[in-house]
């Protein structure tokens, strides 16, 4: 029977010292179905994952899970074990060994053995069996690290079916992937429905849930809200659920007086440091004015985060054009030179390059600024504290103290500490690329007041964004790359969706 219960929440309560992260949580999840779960961050969603997933075993929650039929008790070994009855997670962060086949990373510690020794030939055909079908376009033998991000995600779909899943849980599973590797990976999820597998669709994209889900539920501060059919559900009722109040308005309204020219980039051209014979960047000209937001525009692959990252001096090797900033001309060989000329990068990979997770929230904040604190050869303690305090209350950090980790932090208030730290370096110009990736809706909408705020100080801001309607609802100016080139700047009256693609995709010119 299609719609019969396979997993049903009661009661579910997990406590953390200090922290009551799941909330007496019930609802029940139907076998076969696409079940979206969303919720701001810290609404318990990664939580309750890992009590079904076995990170959390039976006895550290309160409360039960009945799984097919049963309750759900996993002892010392929980994650082997929820493997074994069929639950399989695909974290956001990919879990492969670069250097292994495709195969071998789908049956890591499970290789079929003969006489003591692994028999590749099973191990093989076995993965083939599996990328088959359920459509899964890579070869068994392809080493993981020559895959896009795309297709090691499909590896990563291939190693949780190889254990005979029943449950899929995918979180925040686009985060890296193209729109054509999306729409590759929502042919996949419906392939796996029509064989019977309950996918559970982790996401803050909300035009993912409404694409491909059957169900929605929201949970919101450690609670479950809402569950019902997708269809039940408009976009503008799934936001107050999700922030527990009415959200009017996706973008702020800004009151912003762009100024004279601070920064303009004149014909850039430059190669791909490690591949020297490729250009990354084949001509760029823009310019940014005081107090304005510039957006930047363009598809996977354009050139966007080449350009930002070589303006910064930490990738592309420059060989024409010049770079302004303030009326004098720079050229950045490294991210030192360029802050003391006065950019400041909040980078794509916040987690990789924009923060210290094991650090605290004050030695982030005050890292890229030590010489404003430094004397005698120490540093003014009082003074980094002062400083970083003043920051962290100005963004409104949530952390319970400047010295928690920011690895304990939320997306979006790690966000917000990225951007303290740049901010306490008082920038002509703050480049943010995707500054809202992976971060829920009520800290999306803050981070937007936040450059708002920012431009009507007189902060020039440049803004990569791969969605398409943030870039239209928070620039001034819209500047579409296509090819590693710019192909027009136009006023954000201009801007339509429509008239961004044709740039983008080089059918305009």
């Amino acid at each position: 029977m299609e719609n019969d219960i396979i997993l049903e929440f009661k009661n579910v309560t997990k406590k953390f010292p200090g922290v009551v992260a799941l909330n007496n949580v019930s609802f029940k999840i139907c076998r076969g179905e696409i079940h979206g779960i969303c919720g701001e961050n810290g609404a318990g969603k990664s939580t309750l994952m890992k009590i079904l997933s076995g990170v959390y075993p039976h006895g550290t929650y309160d409360g039960s899970v009945i799984f097919d039929g049963e309750e759900l008790k996993l002892g010392e070994s929980a994650i082997q074990e929820a493997g074994n009855k069929g639950i399989a997670i695909v974290y956001q962060e990919l879990t492969l060994v670069p250097t292994m086949s495709v195969g071998e990373n789908v049956y890591l510690g499970r290789e079929p053995l003969e006489r003591g020794a692994i028999n590749w030939n099973k191990l093989y055909a076995d993965t083939r069996t599996i990328l088959e079908k359920y459509q899964l376009d890579v070869l068994p033998q392809a080493t993981v690290k020559t895959l896009g991000v795309g297709k090691m995600q499909m590896v990563e779909i291939a190693k949780a079916l190889s254990e005979k899943a029943k449950v899929l849980i995918l979180d925040e599973p686009t985060s890296a992937l193209s729109e054509a590797e999306i729409d590759k990976l929502m042919d996949i999820l419906r392939t796996l429905k029509s064989n019977g597998i309950t996918c559970i669709y982790i996401t803050h994209k909300l035009e993912e849930l409404f694409r491909i889900t059957d169900k929605i539920t929201v949970m919101r501060d450690g609670k479950e809200i809402v569950t019902k059919p997708t269809a039940e559900y408009t976009q503008e009722s799934l936001v107050s659920y999700m922030v527990g109040r009415e959200m009017k308005e996706r973008f702020p309204k800004a009151h912003r007086k762009p100024g004279e020219v601070v920064f303009k980039v004149e014909e850039l051209h430059a190669l791909d440091p490690n591949e020297t014979t490729r250009k990354v960047l084949n001509g760029v000209t823009f310019e940014v004015r005081k107090g304005e937001i510039l957006g930047i525009a363009g598809l996977m692959g354009a050139g966007r985060t080449e350009l930002v990252m070589t303006l910064f001096g930490e990738y592309g090797k420059i060989i024409k054009g010049k770079i302004y900033l303030n009326g004098a001309e720079i050229r950045p060989t490294s991210a030192r030179e360029a802050i003391s000329a006065g950019l400041s990068l909040v980078p794509e990979d916040r987690k990789g390059m924009g923060l210290v997770l094991i650090q605290s929230v004050l030695k982030n904040i005050s890292l890229p600024n030590l010489d404003q604190f430094s004397g005698f050869f120490r540093i003014d303690a009082d003074a980094e504290l002062k400083a970083s305090m003043i920051q962290s209350q100005s963004l409104t950090i949530k952390a319970p103290s400047l010295e928690a980790p920011v690895e304990t932090l939320s997306g979006g208030n790690q966000q917000k500490v990225v951007i303290s730290k740049w901010l306490l370096s008082k920038p002509s110009v703050l480049i943010m690329d995707d500054p809202t990736r992976g971060i829920d809706v009520g800290a999306k909408y803050e981070i937007y007041k936040l450059m708002n705020e920012l431009a009507e100080k007189g902060v020039a801001i440049i803004m990569i964004s791969s969605d398409l309607e943030e870039v239209l609802g928070m620039s001034d100016r819209v500047m579409v790359m296509c090819r590693g080139r710019s192909t027009e700047t136009l006023p954000i009256a201009e801007a339509t969706e429509e008239r961004v693609m044709a740039l983008a995709t080089g059918i305009a010119s």
